[in-house]
């Protein structure tokens, strides 16, 4: 063993034994070796006398890399050396003498790389410089299985190389596929597929694997050589013969089987495809796939029966001609059972889209009213694969039942995956209503027969397809129980389902009960078994936390769509919940127990919805309201007089379970409408503000004032804060003007320790209650108005707020969100008649500083919606400030302000800006308000503002008299639109004159 076999030895050492240093200075000595201008003579001197495995490995690799890299500037000395060997090698011939036979002998990965270094020279000789690689390696076959697999290896490295589109290829890899294959098809395709078959035929019975590898390598070029060469009197039944016969190996039937479907992909027009098709009498195979089917056979033979189905399916769609229509039909009648069991029951091909075919298949069914028997049955097999292909895996029971990690995964991987099997669902329901419904009404009945072990997935698959089945159907079919709707539901409600208890099954249960809901409201005699699915423990008393939460919402649903028919059944129906609402509000309630986003709220919303309609009885109405505000309110008001008592721990558990009350409260209001409690039942809404409370006395204790209160015993507990917030959000829904009287205190206590976000949720709730009230509430914004503004001028900046590095704080945020909510009251303001409010002596000390805010704004903000809102209000000011001209100011120097301040930097000098960009639709519609600013700002301050604008604003922008001429025209004329397009006009010429010179002052 000389140094460069012992250097690539070293190089190569994956065990450690080496030592670090060494490996590296190997690596190195074989690098200096690459370098060197024999290397191509040592390597293939190496080959030919070396038996190490990697020395080989390293002299073949180097030989690729050196003719991939360096073929263009290598002497033709040097290019006929490593032709010629490697050409040897490959033939098992003598290389300088010495047999090559050390090469051939060694494992495959070896042979694969002297294939690709072969192929690399063909990359770059073929045909124009070796023309005759292909036809000079026919002959050497006859040396037998080794130069035979050498010639496959070679085939398939060409394949994937250069010639298959599997992989990326640049342009010059595609021109250069296209120059060999065409010269391979002039010169020598005929002569290897003939070489294919004579091996093939002489080999079939004696070395399988020779076979297997030519198989292999004939599947590949099939695509693209002349069909006929294959598709014959000779090749077909000896590809048939194989596929067929018991006694020869697996991956020779399945090398044979990939022919076939190679031959069947092959592209063509849709009537010679058709042709080929026929002549190939496919159902000869049928019988392999009811075989053992794990086996790679009938994988294979799967894969060609799938293929063989689309490319037929293809035919049916592009043939207009009658004859060839139903012969095409024909095929595929026969195909499709084999398909349909190859579906459910095989490993399908990864390239086969299930539903892609399917939908294919009921596509063509469209056409065809009324069914035959023939497409009723397809139909029915068509579901028979949806059903399969929807089921859960029983090894997931346990994980999806807690919904673990895994549990959570696997869902979420099924809904996915059901997606398009659904909607082909719908699409067979459309086009064969009768036969989906009753095949589902017998899954449905045949799932519930089960053993144990197999009903849970397969009753939750029968109730999927039951729930998507009616999302395909009109309302008026679902309320007149078409088709067999009307034996269906009464089914799915009377049906005993012995695995209810797992958690699956009882969600898609409960909601495709509530998707049929159209039909219970037309068959009310249903109404009793629907409320006891709901309220047992198939769903609000389910022992899963997972879904007595979803039953919750579902429920509330459900008295939403039923209504006033519920109304006989309020007494069982709140008896049944009674349980549930006290452990909701119960003094120990574990906010924990019911974390996320179902917080009990729902059970209230549906009791206030069916406590709070005109149809309950008065006297009724009035005590059950009592019965579920009376103990909320006393553990809240228990909770406030033991507040200082509490330690930390305590205090946290104590705010979850005043937010819960909160929560409950407001959520059993949205059942009352404000008409009801202030206007038919005025006691009823008496209750919400004022809730006697026996407990203390004879005291009158206002549940409004009660939750308020809160505020005064928990002023800096953000999370009470906000959802005391959001009662009184509700209570101004609810209880309308009447809640005046309480507002001036409740405003007072959120902005007395009021952080930026609870000031943006404040100004929210101050513009629920202007566009509910409009002027009604002018006095109370006037008392909390100055308040609102210092807090918020010494919050947010004046100008800009700061980028760069670490500016990107949740606090900054908060600010941000904070200055776009005060654009919005502002804007809420002055469109509801209140400007007035901006001129009060209170707050009349920061007028100056919301215009200035404004008028930056309305120039730099980069959300131009928000500029625009900016310019809105100017304009509504600009009409509630300033008469017609000639009148005294009602306010003094605003009008100068708008003239010389906004006229001039937003109307003028940031529309002249590029980053104006006139091709967005936000910037089209803030530059609408801008022109009619001016138009208003001409109506209100006439001559005054039109000679400041011409004489001081268009000279500093460049503009010509002639153009500022045509403005003032435009101005005082009565077209609003026509004057936009000349603005617009206008800015974009004055842009190219002034070149960017003017900046926003």
């Amino acid at each position: 063993m000389d140094d460069l076999e012992k250097a690539i030895l070293f190089s190569f050492d994956e065990s450690g034994a080496i030592d670090s240093m060494l490996k590296s200075q190997a690596v190195n000595f074989c690098q200096q070796i690459k370098e060197t201008p024999s290397i191509c003579r040592i390597c293939i001197e190496k080959l030919s006398l070396c038996n190490i495995v990697q020395v080989q490995f390293w002299c073949l690799q180097t030989l690729h890399e050196v003719v991939r890299v360096k073929y263009t500037s290598m002497s033709s000395e040097e290019r006929n050396l490593i032709r010629k060997s490697v050409f040897s090698m490959v033939c098992c011939e003598l290389v300088d003498g010495k047999s090559s036979m050390r090469v051939l002998e060694s494992p495959a990965f070896i042979r694969n790389k002297l294939a690709q270094v072969l192929v690399t020279l063909i990359y770059f000789e073929y045909p124009l410089i070796w023309s005759s690689v292909f036809v000079d390696f026919l002959p050497q076959l006859n040396k037998g299985s080794m130069v035979i697999d050498m010639f496959c290896r070679v085939l398939n490295s060409l394949d994937d190389e250069l010639i298959s589109l599997d992989y990326p290829r640049t342009a010059e890899e595609l021109t250069v596929a296209a120059r060999i294959k065409d010269a391979m098809r002039q010169q020598c395709v005929e002569q290897i597929v003939r070489a294919w078959y004579d091996i093939v035929s002489m080999y079939r019975s004696s070395d399988f694997e020779v076979c297997t590898g030519v198989l292999d390598c004939m599947r590949r070029y099939i695509s693209w050589i002349d069909i006929n060469l294959i598709a014959n009197d000779a090749f077909i039944p000896l590809l048939f013969e194989l596929i067929l016969a018991d006694g020869l190996p697996e991956q020779f039937r399945g090398a044979a089987v990939g022919c076939v479907l190679a031959v069947v992909s092959k592209r063509m027009d849709p009537q010679s495809k058709l042709n080929l098709l026929q002549t190939l009498q496919i159902s000869r195979v049928f019988g392999l796939v009811s075989e053992d089917g794990e086996s790679e056979l009938v994988s294979k033979v799967a894969a060609l029966l799938t293929g063989y189905a689309m490319e037929v399916l293809d035919c049916v769609k592009r043939l207009n001609a009658e004859n060839a229509n139903e012969a095409s039909k024909k095929l595929l009648n026969e195909v499709l059972p084999s398909v349909f069991y190859v579906m459910q029951n095989c490993e399908v091909d990864t390239t086969f889209s299930i539903v892609q075919f399917l939908s294919g298949y009921v596509a063509t069914m469209k056409s065809l009213s009324p069914l035959k028997e023939e497409q009723c049955l397809h139909a029915g097999q068509i579901l028979e694969v949806i059903l399969t292909q929807i089921r859960y895996d029983p090894t997931y029971r346990n994980n999806l039942d807690v919904l673990d990690k895994i549990g959570i995964e696997e869902e979420d991987r099924m809904v996915e995956y059901r997606k398009d099997l659904l909607v082909l669902l719908r699409s067979v329901g459309r086009v064969a209503p009768e036969v989906t419904q009753v095949f589902i009404r017998n899954s449905l009945a045949n799932a519930v027969t089960f053993s144990a072990d197999r009903n849970v997935e397969e009753v939750e698959a029968a109730l999927t397809l039951l729930y998507a089945l009616g999302e395909s159907m009109s309302e008026e079919a679902m309320r007149t129980g078409a088709g067999h709707l009307s034996e269906l539901v009464p089914m799915l409600l009377q049906t005993k389902l012995p695995c209810h208890s797992n958690r699956l099954v009882a969600l898609v249960y409960l909601e495709t009960v509530t998707r049929y809901m159209k039909f219970i409201q037309e068959h009310t005699q249903y109404i009793p078994v629907v409320l006891a699915a709901f309220l047992d423990e198939r769903g609000i008393h389910h022992p899963n936390v997972h879904v007595s939460r979803r039953a919750s919402y579902l429920f509330m649903r459900v008295v939403k769509l039923l209504k006033a028919k519920l109304v006989p059944f309020i007494e069982n129906i709140l008896q049944s919940l009674q349980d549930t609402i006290a452990r909701f509000t119960s003094m120990n309630y574990a906010s924990k127990e019911l974390s996320g986003s179902e917080d009990g709220s729902h059970i209230f919303e549906a009791i206030g919805l069916l406590i709070g309609m005109e149809d309950v009885p008065p006297e009724k109405q009035s005590d059950y309201l009592s019965s579920l505000l009376t103990p909320l309110c006393q553990q809240v008001q228990t909770m406030l007089l033991d507040a200082k008592m509490l330690n930390p721990e305590e205090s946290t558990a104590k705010f979850a379970n005043i937010q819960q009350i909160i929560m409950a409260i407001n959520a059993l209001s949205k059942g009352f409408s404000e008409r009801l409690v202030t206007s038919s039942r005025p006691a009823i809404g008496l209750m919400f503000k004022q809730m006697p409370l026996p407990v203390f006395g004879p005291v009158l204790n206002r549940t409004l004032d009660v939750l308020l209160q809160i505020l005064v015993v928990f002023p800096k507990v953000e999370p009470l804060r906000c959802k005391v917030t959001s009662f009184i959000h509700r209570m101004v829904d609810t209880l309308g003007a009447s809640v005046f009287p309480y507002l001036p205190k409740a405003l007072e206590q959120l902005l007395a320790e009021s952080e930026p976000k609870e000031m943006a949720g404040f100004l929210v709730l101050l513009n629920q209650l202007i566009c509910k009230f409009n002027t009604l509430v002018h006095d109370i914004l006037d008392e909390v108005f100055p308040a609102i503004a210092g807090r918020i001028f010494n919050i947010i900046p004046r100008d800009a707020f700061p980028s760069g590095p670490g500016t990107n704080t949740e606090e900054i945020r908060e600010v941000q969100e904070l200055q776009r909510t005060l654009y919005t009251f502002l804007h809420v303001i002055a469109t509801h008649d209140l400007s007035s409010v901006f001129l009060s002596p209170k707050s009349r000390g920061y007028l100056d500083p919301i215009m200035q805010l404004l008028l930056y704004t309305s120039c730099n903000h980069k959300d131009y919606l928000v500029r625009k809102a900016c310019v809105q209000i100017f304009i509504r000011l600009i009409k509630d400030w300033c008469a017609r001209p000639f009148v005294e100011e009602k306010v003094p120097g605003f009008q100068s302000f708008m003239i010389e301040a906004f006229a001039m930097n937003c109307c003028l000098y940031s529309v002249l800006d590029k980053s104006f960009e006139f091709g967005d639709a936000n910037t089209l519609v803030l530059f609408g308000e801008i022109v009619l600013a001016q138009k208003v700002m001409y109506e209100k301050f006439g001559n005054d503002f039109l000679v400041h604008f011409v004489t001081k604003g268009f000279p500093s922008a460049h503009c010509p008299p002639d153009l500022a001429e045509q403005y003032c025209q435009k101005l005082q004329g009565n077209d609003i639109k026509a004057l936009k397009s000349f603005y617009q006009s206008l800015i974009e010429k004055l842009r190219v004159q002034q070149n960017g010179s003017l900046v926003f002052r």
